[in-house]
């Protein structure tokens, strides 16, 4: 069992706070979505997570397994099992897909690494994703589609079995074939690792697939309304401005 906690979090970037008090615990064997309007602190909030520098946190901590991160560097994050699927991936030149998930999965396994248990595990999860098998020689996400891109991402998850998934509106730049499938995909990951996840989006179509325990409402920095998954419903009734600002 790992856990993830958050607690009364103030993130600024540029002098501007983005995150205000922020608190928030996940577990393993829960999946929590995080909704709400643009400009809201939502993608801050898993760049935080994850270690990106260009944030200052100004007040709280962020804990894993009860103890404290805020100074762990992103790869240090990322060797405790924490993983961000990007709203935006990097492309990589010079480096192709092969190269890079063989390098961190040997960093990461040491003398357990086997090569061809690699090559078999890959082609298993390039084919459930539905992946062109070209992709995996060519350099990170270079001239990759949006689509191609966010399976991209969910293959590394699969490959590198990270206990705590973050996924940044992985859901946007996908059509409703690839949606499907990077969400069953999910799902099928989530339930053979009882890992928690952590999902951001705007979308009320990705939760058709990725069905949330809990869903958090964030305005203004902070979460001010958290309910099961009856809240998604309430939002496409009554849209984001009349949830409220303060958390029921």
């Amino acid at each position: 069992m790992h856990t993830l906690k958050i607690k009364d979090l103030t993130v600024e970037i540029e002098n501007k706070v983005i995150l205000k008090s922020f608190n928030l615990t996940i577990k393993s064997g829960e999946i929590h979505a995080i909704m709400g309007p643009n400009g809201t602190g939502k993608s801050t909030l898993s760049r935080v997570i994850m270690g990106d520098s260009n944030y200052v946190i100004k007040k709280g901590t962020i804990y894993f397994d009860d103890k404290p991160i805020n100074d762990l560097t992103v790869d240090q994050r990322a060797q405790l099992g924490i993983f961000l699927g990007m709203q935006m991936p990097l492309e990589i030149d010079g480096v192709t897909n092969a190269d890079f998930l063989r390098s961190a999965i040997s960093n990461k396994e040491g003398n357990n690494f086997k090569l061809m248990s690699f090559i078999k595990e890959l082609n298993e999860k390039i084919e459930k994703l539905n992946i062109d098998k070209e992709m995996i020689h060519r350099s990170v996400n270079k001239g990759f589609s949006g689509g191609e891109r966010k399976k991209n991402e969910i293959l590394q998850m699969y490959m590198l079995k990270p206990n705590t998934v973050i996924l940044d509106e992985i859901d946007s730049g996908l059509d409703v074939d690839s949606l499907k499938i990077v969400g069953e995909n999910v799902m099928d990951y989530y339930k053979e690792s009882n890992c928690s996840v952590l999902l951001i989006t705007h979308y009320q179509r990705l939760l058709n697939y990725i069905k949330p325990d809990y869903v958090h409402i964030m305005k203004n920095g902070k979460i001010v309304k958290s309910g099961t998954f009856d809240l998604v419903k309430q939002i496409e009734d009554e849209g984001y401005e009349n949830l409220g600002d303060s958390n029921e």
